[in-house]
């Protein structure tokens, strides 16, 4: 088990976070913000739902995610004839054993490709409720247990785009954060078309870290400290989002523990052992927005989720650092809860 106590480990593995962002960010040009967030909620073992209007990136970000890593991808197409058992697979008889024999389906990989997620029907979207929660798919009684590291990146397009069907809350909620691309600046697009305009650097793409050195990297994040007062300062900031008038429908207990996984997860990135209270802000509105539901007043008002969680930022009491050491780091040592100074990098 790799811990925080083993720098040397410590700077291999984040050596290895820095090949695949250069990776990745070799094709997503000038969107190094949300290049780290997917890395974020790779190591934190979270799902990554990826939102924007059609042609900005969406699903090269997410094939380059998965193509820097070496270890089995699928691709699902999502269309409105998709049926469950296309994702999670089927019991076949066989005649010369006079058995069923299970044929499994896409979800089977390391990492899943949910390309335009939203364009199939409720139904089928329901197919990855158990394997993404439980990581395992349950067919005619029997359990089957899902590879790990295991991460479902899924694209969709905005609800108001034809032929779209929303995401149930149930669905939303399983995804630990969402991001936008958004359109790129100028000077990226330009460089876009002296990259992307011959070949696309996608078919050029290697794997530069091991599957293994990913499940490394995600027990490593799990020994990150968190202090009592960060963990309180989450669960005010998800306390503050089921009593908002603006919304209808806040935030799950399961939001809550996303929220603490990404946060350890960004300190882990930052080369430290223990979470920071701007690690909790830094990533609240991407792990808790798509979860909330604006009242039918708020909607009116153009009132948005994002602007609702940045108006609880706000208002919610930052804890202060205290100057003693306090806590204990995953091997017993006492480390600060969070210090004054500013972290360093590894």
């Amino acid at each position: 088990m790799t811990t925080y106590d083993d720098r040397a480990s410590l700077t291999d593995l984040t050596a290895v976070v820095e090949r695949v962002r250069d990776s990745v960010e070799g094709v997503i040009e000038g969107k190094p913000e949300v290049v780290r967030l997917s890395l974020t909620v790779l190591l934190a073992e979270g799902h990554l739902l990826i939102e924007d209007v059609p042609g900005v990136g969406k699903t090269m970000l997410a094939k380059a995610l998965a193509r820097s890593i070496d270890c089995s991808v699928r691709r699902i197409q999502f269309t409105p004839d998709l049926l469950p058992s296309d994702i999670t697979g089927v019991s076949i008889w066989d005649q010369q054993r006079r058995d069923f024999e299970f044929k499994p389906g896409a979800i089977f990989a390391q990492v899943v490709i949910g390309d335009e997620i939203n364009r199939a029907s409720p139904k089928t979207q329901s197919a990855l409720l158990e394997s993404m929660e439980e990581r395992q798919v349950t067919i005619d009684g029997t359990t089957y247990e899902l590879p790990s590291p295991f991460m479902v990146v899924a694209t969709q397009n905005p609800v108001e785009m034809e032929g779209t069907y929303p995401l149930p809350e149930a669905q939303r909620d399983r995804f630990m954060a969402r991001v936008s691309v958004g359109y790129p600046s100028a000077e990226a697009e330009l460089q876009m078309l002296d990259v992307h305009g011959g070949v696309s650097p996608l078919e050029d793409l290697q794997p530069v870290a091991h599957a293994d050195e990913i499940l490394k990297l995600i027990e490593a994040v799990r020994g990150v400290h968190v202090a009592e007062p960060v963990r309180r300062y989450a669960v005010d900031l998800v306390a503050a989002t089921r009593t908002h008038p603006d919304l209808r429908l806040g935030a799950s207990p399961r939001a809550t523990l996303h929220l603490l996984r990404a946060a350890k997860a960004t300190a882990a990135l930052s080369g430290r052992e223990y979470a920071l209270p701007d690690d909790v802000q830094a990533l609240a509105v991407a792990v808790l927005a798509h979860r909330l539901l604006p009242t039918a007043q708020a909607q009116l008002n153009r009132r948005t989720a994002e602007q609702v969680v940045e108006e609880i930022l706000q208002r919610t009491p930052v804890p202060a650092a205290p100057h003693q050491q306090s806590g204990f780091g995953a091997m017993g040592r006492g480390v600060p809860a969070y210090p004054s100074q500013p972290p360093r990098r590894l």
